[in-house]
C-alpha cells in the first residue's frame, strides 16, 4: 500500500486546463478572475460579499483590522486550532483569551465563553473545527448583548450548515482556507466572507495596500486617469488570476467532495463502534462537510505507540491540535497549562487520521484494519 497522507488535493484534468487558460491570457493578477471567483465563492458559503485573499492567515489579519481590534483589546478563541486563529489578535495588539471546547464535539462550550467575556472584549473568533460548525445563534446572542464582532474560523468547514443553512448566511465575518488539505484548494488561498457592504469595502483597501481607484472614495481631487490614493496602512494580500481559476473549477466539485468525505467518515464510525477510543460528535445543529477526522484513545498512555505504528504501516496520521497556549511562543507570553483542560485531555488522546475526497475503498479500509488491530 501506497503512502496515505492525512489530507491532499484532487487535481483533475480540467483544473489543469482552467489554469492553463489562465496563464495563455493577458491577467496573471488583478484581472478578471478574481472577481469571478470571489462572486462564486459567495454563493458557495452564502453570503452576499466575499473577498480573496493571499491565504487563511491573512484572512484572519483583515478581519480582525476591519473589526478595529487593536491594542489592549481582547478577541475569544478556541486552543483546538491552527495558531493563526489567536496569532491574529497578537498581530494587531489585542490578547487571545482561551476557551475550552465541549469534550464531545470539540467546538467551542459557551459557558466557558461567556466566563471570559470582559470589559476589553472585542470580538470572538469561532472555530468550526475538523467541519462542525459552532452554535452560531448562542454565539450570535452573546455577541449582540456585549458589541462584539462575531469571526467564524471556517477553515474546515467550507460546504457545512448551521440548522440547515450556510454559515456565510450569518452576521460578522468568516474567514476560510484553501489549502491543499481542504476540501477545495486554490494552491495556497484564502477568503474572507461577510454580508457587510462596508465591511466588504474594508477588507479590499486592506488587502491591496490601503490603496483605491475608486473615484467615488477619493478624499481629494482626481488629478487624472493615472490617479489613486492611499487612504490606510493596508497590506499586499491578494490572491492571481492563477488561483482563483484553479478555485473556479473546484467549487464545481465541492458537492461531490464533501459526498465522499462524508462516506469516508462513515465508514470510520461503523469500523470503530465499540473500539476503546472516542470520535468527535456532531451537534444536533451542525451539517458537516468534515475536514478532519480524529480518534481520542481512552488509554492516552498508548497515543504515541498507535501513531508511531499507523505511521509505519505508511498511514499520515497526524494530531490536530496542541493547545495554541502551549507552545513555547505563548508560554514565553505567560500563558500557561491548565487553563483549558478539555482541550489539554483531548490533545493528549489524540490521532488524526486520513480523510480527502481522494482516498480509493482500499486504503479507508487499510487505514480501519490498522487502526482496529493496534486499539482492539
Amino acid at each position: 500500500m501506497d503512502y496515505i497522507p492525512y489530507g491532499t488535493q484532487v487535481i483533475e484534468e480540467d483544473d489543469i486546463a482552467a489554469v492553463a487558460e489562465v496563464l495563455r491570457s493577458g491577467y496573471l493578477t488583478t484581472g478578471p478572475k478574481v472577481a469571478e471567483f470571489e462572486e462564486a465563492f459567495a454563493a458557495s458559503a452564502g453570503a452576499k460579499y466575499a473577498v480573496a485573499v493571499s491565504n487563511g492567515t491573512a484572512a484572519l489579519h483583515l478581519a480582525m483590522l476591519a473589526a478595529g481590534v487593536g491594542e489592549g483589546d481582547e478577541a475569544l478563541v478556541s486552543p483546538l486550532t491552527f495558531a493563526a486563529s489567536s496569532n491574529c489578535a497578537l498581530y494587531v495588539g489585542a490578547k487571545p483569551v482561551f476557551v475550552d471546547i465541549d469534550s464531545d464535539t470539540l467546538l467551542t462550550d459557551m459557558e466557558s465563553l461567556r466566563s471570559r467575556v470582559t470589559e476589553n472584549t472585542r470580538a470572538i473568533v469561532a472555530v468550526n473545527y475538523g467541519g462542525e460548525v459552532c452554535d452560531l445563534d448562542t454565539l450570535a446572542e452573546i455577541a449582540g448583548e456585549r458589541g462584539l464582532t462575531l469571526i467564524q474560523d471556517c477553515a474546515h468547514s467550507l460546504g457545512s450548515k448551521y440548522k440547515g443553512k450556510l454559515s456565510g448566511m450569518y452576521s460578522g465575518m468568516q474567514t476560510w482556507s484553501l489549502h491543499p488539505v481542504k476540501t477545495i484548494t486554490t494552491g495556497e488561498g484564502g477568503v474572507v466572507t461577510t454580508n457587510d457592504e462596508a465591511l466588504a469595502g474594508k477588507l479590499r483597501l486592506l488587502r491591496t495596500h490601503g490603496i483605491t481607484r475608486d473615484e467615488s472614495l477619493f478624499e481629494d481631487a482626481n488629478e487624472g486617469g493615472w490617479y489613486y490614493e492611499m487612504q490606510s496602512l493596508g497590506y499586499n494580500y491578494r490572491m492571481t488570476d492563477i488561483q482563483c481559476a484553479l478555485g473556479l473549477s473546484q467549487l464545481k466539485k465541492l458537492e461531490r467532495f464533501a459526498a465522499r468525505r462524508a462516506e469516508i467518515v462513515a465508514r470510520y464510525d461503523r469500523e470503530f463502534e465499540g473500539l476503546p477510543l472516542r470520535t468527535q460528535l456532531s451537534p444536533s445543529w451542525s451539517e458537516p462537510v468534515r475536514h478532519l477526522y480524529t480518534i481520542r484513545l481512552d488509554d492516552k498512555s498508548r497515543r504515541r505507540e498507535v501513531f508511531d505504528a499507523l505511521k509505519a504501516k505508511g498511514i499520515g496520521v497526524n494530531v490536530h491540535y496542541k493547545p495554541v497556549y502551549l507552545m513555547p511562543y505563548y508560554r514565553n507570553l505567560g500563558y500557561a497549562a491548565g487553563l483549558c483542560p478539555n482541550a489539554e485531555d483531548a490533545y493528549e488522546r489524540m490521532v488524526t487520521l486520513p480523510l480527502h475526497a481522494g482516498m480509493a475503498d482500499e486504503q479507508v479500509e487499510y487505514v480501519a484494519g490498522a487502526v482496529r488491530d493496534l486499539v482492539e
